[in-house]
């Protein structure tokens, strides 16, 4: 009987664990300067519900105390009466935070758009990203190299991403580091983003997109820039873009490791928009 009744208590545990660690993988671990601006304004958009919530919380019940059937010592007075004050009280914060969030996210919207371009003394690294079934093809168009559900980037230099898909509509979000932003066939999207320190950050496509959709996750390893040049020169002294991966990049199948091709042929991303549905349908 101990051992059943500990059991509900070992299961919320292993549950609020579980939770910590997802939130290591979200916003609030944020990694880029984007990710840490949307988390300031959580935050802030957090404190104001708490405080238009928390006077709710605090007096329904004590109302609800002092109002109680037994309470026969309270005077009872039915006929109410105007009053400035208690109309004042009612409608002046409502207004003012209704208007002070509304000027906030004016400001937020503006500065967080996902379109636009994040202030550096450095070029931004132009990546392209393509959604297909069920992985993600990221090509870099002036280092002539592509890789395959792994996206690699130098810390502290922005990077600007270019999104199409090659199936149907699907999204890619990067908690740590941006928000996330949509890739549709026959369009183009942007997002950019930059990461303030080196580490692997999740990302993953949150569209639903058929049975390989659970697996169409990725990582954005951050490297030190000297690493990021250390690893760009081993993808261009490896493997080249064939017909063989241009087979296996289009088909509707899930790829169990990361792929990186040297060699990729220019316009790839422009046909892929082009054709709306991928180069091999």
């Amino acid at each position: 009987m101990i051992a059943l009744a500990r059991r509900p208590a070992m299961l919320g545990l292993v549950s609020v664990l579980g939770g910590c660690a997802a939130l290591r993988l979200g916003v609030v671990d944020h990694a880029g300067p984007v990710a840490a601006s949307q988390w300031h304004l959580y935050l802030i958009v957090g404190a104001v519900l708490v405080f238009v919530a928390g006077p709710v919380l605090l007096l329904t019940p004590i109302m609800a105390w002092h109002y109680r059937l037994s309470n026969k010592t309270s005077a009872y007075k039915p006929d109410w009466q105007f009053s400035w004050v208690l109309e004042a009280l009612i409608w002046l914060p409502p207004t003012g935070i209704v208007i002070g969030l509304g000027v906030l996210l004016w400001q937020y919207t503006i500065a967080l758009d996902p379109y636009r371009r994040l202030a550096s003394n450095q070029p931004a690294l132009e990546v392209q990203a393509v959604a297909l079934d069920w992985k993600w093809l990221f090509i870099y168009p002036r280092e002539n190299i592509a890789t395959v559900n792994e996206l690699d980037i130098p810390v502290g230099r922005p990077v600007h991403i270019s999104l199409t898909s090659g199936t149907v509509m699907q999204s890619l979000m990067v908690p740590q580091l941006a928000g996330q932003i949509y890739a549709m066939p026959g369009m183009t999207t942007q997002l950019n983003l930059a990461a303030s320190r080196a580490g692997i950050f999740h990302g993953e496509n949150t569209q639903f997109n058929g049975k390989g959709f659970q697996a169409e996750k990725f990582n954005v390893i951050a490297r030190a820039p000297a690493d990021y040049a250390n690893w760009l020169a081993r993808v261009r002294a490896g493997k080249s873009f064939g017909q063989d991966d241009r087979a296996m990049i289009f088909a509707r199948s899930v790829v169990a490791q990361p792929v990186f091709l040297a060699g990729v042929p220019s316009g790839l991303f422009q046909r892929v928009l082009d054709t709306s549905t991928g180069p091999s349908r």
